[in-house]
C-alpha cells in the first residue's frame, strides 16, 4: 500500500509539474503573438508611410511636367507664326516654313516632347514635328497616328491639359508602339460642337516613368500604379493599363471609395499584399503602390524567429532542470519500485520456465504420463489445459528459418515469445490455449475445446489459424507455415500426435511458404519404392555442360515431381543428390573450360547444414546456378570469337598487298575451314571478309595516291590488285571518281591552299 502511495505521488507531482510547464509554454506562446503582432503593425506603417511619401513626390512630379506641357502650348498658341498655321486655311509658303522652324526649336529645346502636332480643321494638312521619320505636312490620312483625329473629333471626352496616357506608332513604316503623355489644347469656341484649332504635345513616357514605375529604390518585389481621372488602373512602368478582371475592379472601387490616403492587405495577383494608396490630387489622378506582405513582413519573420528560438531555449532548460529536480527527488522511491519490478519479473520469468519444460517434456515423450501426479503439478504452475478433454495440436514453423536467424541474432527468442502471444490472444476467443516454444524453427500451439465454439468446426479451426499467420506476418514480418492435427481426447497420444504434426510441417518442401497442412491429407503410407532415374541425370549432366538452361530445369522439375507420391524424406535426398551432382559438374567445366566462378561450387548451392525449405527455393537457386554457368559458357565463346577476330584483322593489316589474299587463303593460315571462318566472322563483325579487305586495301590506296607520287597502276599492284582496271572500278564503286579524277582534286585542292 505505501508503494502505491508513493507511485501515487509521483502522478501528482508529474501533474504538478506538467501544469507548470504548461503554463510557460501558453505564457511565452501568448507573449510572443502578442510582440509579433504589434511588429507586424509597426513594419506595415513603416512601409505604409515609406510608400505614401514616394508617392506624393512622384504626384509632385507628374502636376509639375503637366504645368510645363500647359505652359508649353500657352506659347505656342501666343507664337504669331505657328499661330497662322492654325487660323489660316492656307498660309503661304513662307509662313508654314517659319512656323515648322519654329516647332523644330520648341522640339530640339524640350528633349522630354515627343512630338507637337498642329491642327487646322480648315487646312488640308496636320502640321507634325516629330523625332521620327514622319515630319512636316501631312494630309489627316497620311498620319500615321490615326488615334489623335479620333480623339480631337471626341474632344469633350478629355480635360485640356490633363495627361492622357497612351500608345503612338513609333514610325510610319513600324508595327512597334510606344508609350505618350498627351497634352490637349484646343479652341472649341462656336456652335459647331468641333475643335477650331488645336495644338498637341506627346510627353515621352519615360521621362515620368522612371520617377514612377520601380520608384523610391526598395529593395522588393513592389510595383506602382496610377488610377487616372477616368477611373482606369495603369501600370507605373509604361503608363498602360496595368490589370483587369474583378481583382482590378474590386481594388479600385475599394481605393475610390475612401477620399483620403491610407492603406489595406488584400490579395493582388493571388499574393497577399500591403496596398498603399494617394489622395486625389490636382489631377483627379491616385498612386497606388502594392507590395507583397512577405516582403513587409519579412524582417518581422527574422525578429518572430528568434523570439521562438529563445522561447524554446527558455522553456528547454525551464524542463531540464525541472527533470533533474524531480529526478533528485523521486530517485529513492524509483529504486524501491524498480527493485520490486526486478522481483516480480524474476518470479514470473522462473513460473514461464517452468511452465514450458513441464509442458515441452511432455509433447516429447520425457514426461511420466501419471494422471494425477501430472495434474497436480500442471495445477501447482497454472497450467489449466486439459489432456483427457479434446485437444489438437498445431506446429508453427518459421519460414525462411536461416535468414531469419541470421537477421534477428540474439532477439531470436523475443520474436518467439511475441509469436506465442499473437497465438495465445488470437486463439483463446475460440479454444483453451497453450503455446510452446519447441527450441528450434517451431512454436508449438495446445488448443483445447472450452465449449465457446464447436470443437470440431474446421472451417473456425482454419480461419483462426490463417488469422494467425496474417497477424504475424503484419506485426513481425515473419512468415510461418502451419500444421495441424485432427482431434484426439487421450493424453498418451500427446507424443504421438507431436511427431505426426511435425512430420506434416515438413511438407512445406511441397506446399511452399505459409501455407495451412492438415496432418492426415499429407501423411500416407508409401505405396512403391522409389528408383532414382539415371538416365535423367546423365541428360541434366549433359545439358548443363551444354549451357542449356530450359532443358536442364525441366529435367530437375520432372525429377523432383516424381518424389510427390512419396515421403519428404525422398524429396529431401533428391535434392541432397542433385545438389552433389550439379557441384561435380560445376568442378568438371572449371576444370576443363578453366571457367572461374565468383563463389565455389560448394557456396553456390545449399549444403546438408542449411536444407531446402521449399521445392520453390531450390528450383530459384538451380536455375541461379545454372545461368551463371550458362552466362560463363557464353562469355568463354564470345573471347574465343574475338581473338579469332582481332588475329584474322592481324593478318588483313600485314598481308594487303599479297594479291593471294581471300577468305580461303586467311582460313588455310588459321587451320580452320573457310565456312567457318566466314560464317562467325560475319556473325561476330557484321561484314563479309571480302568486304573487309576491299575496304583495307581502298584506305591504302587513298594514302598512296595523297602521299606518294607513284601511278596508279602502281599503287593497284601495291595493294594486292593485278589488274589496274579492277582497282579503278573498286575505287570508283567505293568513292565515286576514279583515282587520277582523285588525284587532280587533291592537287587542285592543295594549289588553292598555296595560293590562299
Amino acid at each position: 500500500m505505501r508503494l502505491k502511495h508513493y507511485e501515487d505521488n509521483g502522478k501528482l507531482f508529474i501533474r504538478l509539474l506538467l501544469s507548470i510547464t504548461l503554463c510557460i509554454v501558453v505564457t511565452l506562446v501568448v507573449s510572443s503573438a502578442i510582440l509579433f503582432t504589434l511588429f507586424n503593425r509597426i513594419a506595415l506603417k513603416q512601409v505604409y508611410q515609406s510608400d505614401l511619401a514616394a508617392l506624393n513626390q512622384t504626384s509632385k512630379e507628374v502636376v509639375g511636367m503637366t504645368e510645363s506641357a500647359q505652359t508649353l502650348s500657352f506659347q505656342l498658341y501666343q507664337n504669331l507664326t505657328i499661330s497662322k498655321l492654325m487660323f489660316y486655311a492656307k498660309p503661304s509658303i513662307y509662313d508654314s516654313v517659319a512656323a515648322m522652324q519654329e516647332l523644330s526649336n520648341y522640339l530640339n529645346s524640350m528633349p522630354f516632347i515627343k512630338s507637337i502636332y498642329v491642327y487646322n480643321p480648315n487646312s488640308p494638312y496636320v502640321y507634325l514635328s516629330s523625332n521620327s521619320k514622319q515630319n512636316g505636312l501631312l494630309a489627316p490620312s497620311e498620319l500615321a497616328d490615326q488615334d489623335i483625329l479620333k480623339m480631337l473629333d471626341d474632344y469633350q471626352d478629355y480635360k485640356p491639359f490633363t495627361p492622357i496616357p497612351r500608345t503612338i506608332p513609333v514610325d510610319v513604316d513600324s508595327t512597334e508602339r510606344q508609350a505618350v503623355y498627351t497634352y490637349l489644347c484646343y479652341d472649341a469656341i462656336g456652335l459647331t460642337d468641333k475643335v477650331n484649332s488645336a495644338i498637341i504635345v506627346n510627353i515621352d513616357a519615360q521621362w515620368i516613368n522612371r520617377d514612377i514605375g520601380s520608384h523610391n529604390g526598395q529593395a522588393n518585389n513592389g510595383k506602382s500604379f496610377i488610377i487616372d481621372n477616368r477611373g482606369r488602373l495603369l501600370s507605373g512602368d509604361n503608363l498602360l493599363v496595368g490589370r483587369s478582371g474583378d481583382e482590378a475592379t474590386t481594388l479600385i472601387h475599394r481605393i475610390v471609395a475612401d477620399e483620403d490616403s491610407d492603406y489595406f492587405i488584400d490579395q493582388s495577383g493571388g499574393e497577399k499584399s500591403l496596398v498603399s494608396y494617394t489622395k486625389p490630387d490636382s489631377l483627379e489622378w491616385r498612386y497606388v503602390r502594392i507590395t507583397p506582405y512577405s516582403d513587409v513582413t519579412r524582417q518581422v519573420n527574422g525578429i518572430r524567429v528568434l523570439t521562438i528560438a529563445v522561447a524554446a531555449a527558455i522553456l528547454a532548460a525551464g524542463l531540464i532542470a525541472s527533470f533533474v529536480l524531480s529526478r533528485r527527488l523521486f530517485m529513492p522511491i524509483d529504486r524501491m519500485a524498480s527493485r520490486m519490478r526486478t522481483l516480480e519479473t524474476e518470479k514470473r520469468n522462473s513460473l514461464l520456465t517452468l511452465r514450458q519444460d513441464i509442458l515441452r517434456n511432455l509433447v516429447l515423450g520425457r514426461e511420466a504420463l501419471n494422471p494425477r501426479p501430472l495434474r497436480r503439478r500442471m495445477d501447482d504452475l497454472g497450467i489449466e489445459f486439459d489432456f483427457q478433454n479434446e485437444y489438437r495440436m498445431a506446429l508453427l514453423a518459421i519460414d525462411r528459418f536461416q535468414s531469419f536467424s541470421d537477421s534477428s541474432g540474439p532477439d531470436a527468442r523475443v520474436y518467439k515469445y511475441a509469436i506465442m502471444n499473437i497465438c495465445y490472444e488470437l486463439a483463446s476467443q475460440s479454444y483453451k490455449v497453450e503455446t510452446v516454444d519447441m527450441d528450434a524453427d517451431g512454436v508449438l500451439l495446445l488448443l483445447g475445446n472450452s465449449q465457446a465454439a464447436p470443437f470440431d468446426d474446421q472451417e473456425l479451426l482454419e480461419s483462426v489459424l490463417r488469422h494467425i499467420q496474417q497477424a504475424i506476418l503484419e506485426h513481425l514480418r515473419i512468415g510461418v507455415t502451419i500444421a495441424y492435427t485432427d482431434a484426439d481426447s487421450h493424453a498418451v497420444h500427446v507424443h504421438t500426435m507431436y511427431k505426426r504434426v511435425k512430420q506434416a510441417a515438413q511438407h512445406r518442401l511441397f506446399e511452399g511458404y505459409r501455407a495451412l497442412i492438415r496432418a492426415s491429407d499429407v501423411i500416407m503410407p508409401m505405396l512403391k519404392e522409389y528408383v532414382y532415374p539415371v538416365d535423367k541425370e546423365k541428360r541434366l549432366i549433359e545439358s548443363v555442360a551444354a549451357g542449356k538452361v530450359d532443358e536442364a530445369m525441366q529435367l530437375i522439375n520432372c525429377m523432383v515431381n516424381e518424389t510427390r507420391s512419396h515421403s519428404v524424406q525422398v524429396a529431401r535426398w533428391l535434392l541432397s543428390h542433385l545438389t552433389m551432382v550439379l557441384t561435380n559438374v560445376l568442378h568438371s567445366l572449371q576444370r576443363s573450360h578453366a571457367i572461374v566462378f565468383e563463389r565455389s561450387p560448394e557456396h553456390m548451392l545449399a549444403t546438408s547444414d542449411q536444407p531446402f525449405e521449399t521445392l520453390q527455393e531450390a528450383e530459384a537457386v538451380f536455375q541461379a546456378l545454372l545461368e551463371e554457368v550458362r552466362d560463363k559458357l557464353a562469355e568463354k565463346r564470345s573471347m574465343r570469337h574475338e581473338d579469332l577476330i582481332k588475329h584474322i584483322h592481324q593478318i588483313i593489316d600485314e598481308h594487303y598487298g599479297d594479291s593471294n589474299l581471300s577468305l580461303n587463303w586467311i582460313a588455310d593460315r588459321l587451320d580452320l575451314s573457310p565456312s567457318y571462318v566466314g560464317r562467325i566472322y560475319k556473325q561476330i563483325t557484321l561484314n563479309a571478309l571480302i568486304d573487309v579487305i576491299n575496304s583495307v586495301r581502298m584506305e591504302r590506296s587513298i594514302e598512296l595516291l595523297e602521299g606518294t607520287h607513284y601511278s596508279v597502276a602502281e599503287i593497284a599492284e601495291r595493294i594486292g590488285y593485278t589488274n589496274p582496271s579492277y582497282f579503278y572500278r573498286m575505287f570508283k564503286k567505293h568513292y565515286g571518281v576514279t583515282p587520277t579524277d582523285y588525284r587532280r582534286r587533291i592537287a587542285g585542292d592543295e594549289g588553292k591552299v598555296a595560293k590562299g
